[in-house]
């Protein structure tokens, strides 16, 4: 097999491939992640092939003029240590242009990101554990039904750097997602998605005013899921109160993240992110 790489961007069916090497590498990925990231920006997926065998990845997925974000960045685990990583990343970077480009770092990578011109942000922790579901809906949340949309968009783009409504739209109708609101006096105070994961329920976005906010809606996720099923979420580090939220439903920190972009860090309602929805996409 020639040892020439050569990086070109994915399908959707290549990129499911590239979703089994995330669940390979313990990072629980929603089942039906690819089918939701891909057509965010389908010229923002690369793979790098070798004797015509993929033996990279990455994406860098443009939200808008001025946003980008890196995720998937994976050798396979045979042929690390061959520059092969690197040259995909150096081939596929042109695609943010002269965007600010965010990305989760697993600790151990961060001095690479920064060399890199990655600056460090935030840190994220994951928490997981098993639920004692209701079996009912919270008081006060209700199914994203197409009527929320609009107002479900707006939220989001308060909480996240770009406008990604087009996302937003696929990611709270994806078959397996459950999505729900929390409404008070009429007035949209969060939102939240649960998916069915490969070791568990991953959660993300929880986005909400305030804590009985978070914690409605955490409810209202979920309630259809029965007694042991274990769910995930990815909490920024600093948001002591999504901590504190965490820990008093007994969920247990697993793995951190650092939140690294290549410029200042984009304004959002931090306040209000109680679980951002994708270590891949942002």
């Amino acid at each position: 097999m020639s040892d020439t790489l050569t990086v070109t961007r994915a399908s959707l069916e290549e990129w499911l491939q590239i979703a089994e090497w995330a669940a390979d590498e313990g990072w629980n990925p929603g089942n039906g992640d690819a089918a939701c990231f891909h057509p965010t920006d389908p010229a923002g997926f690369f793979v790098g092939r070798v004797g015509g065998e993929v033996v990279s990845a990455i994406s860098i997925v443009t939200y808008s003029d001025d946003y980008a974000f890196l995720g998937h960045y994976l050798v396979r685990p045979d042929l690390r240590g061959r520059g092969h990583g690197l040259a995909t990343w150096r081939a596929a970077f042109a695609h943010a242009g002269n965007r600010l480009v965010g990305l989760d770092a697993v600790p151990a990578q961060q001095g690479n990101y920064e060399r890199s011109g990655f600056a460090p942000d935030y840190g994220t922790v994951r928490y997981a554990g098993t639920v004692r579901p209701s079996g009912a809906p919270a008081e006060g949340t209700a199914p994203v039904t197409a009527d929320l949309l609009d107002e479900i968009r707006a939220y989001d783009r308060e909480c996240f750097p770009a406008d990604r409504g087009g996302f937003v739209a696929r990611w709270v109708t994806a078959p397996g997602h459950h999505a729900r609101a929390r409404l008070r006096d009429g007035r949209l105070t969060g939102y939240g998605v649960i998916r069915p994961g490969r070791d568990s329920h991953r959660i993300g976005p929880l986005f909400a005013d305030t804590r009985e906010d978070a914690e409605a809606l955490l409810d209202g996720l979920t309630a259809h899921l029965t007694p042991g099923d274990r769910i995930a979420v990815d909490m920024p580090q600093e948001h002591t109160t999504a901590t504190e939220l965490a820990l008093s439903r007994g969920l247990e920190a697993q793995f951190p993240t650092v939140r690294m972009y290549t410029g200042p860090a984009p304004k959002v309602r931090a306040d209000r992110v109680y679980g951002v929805t994708t270590l891949e996409l942002g």
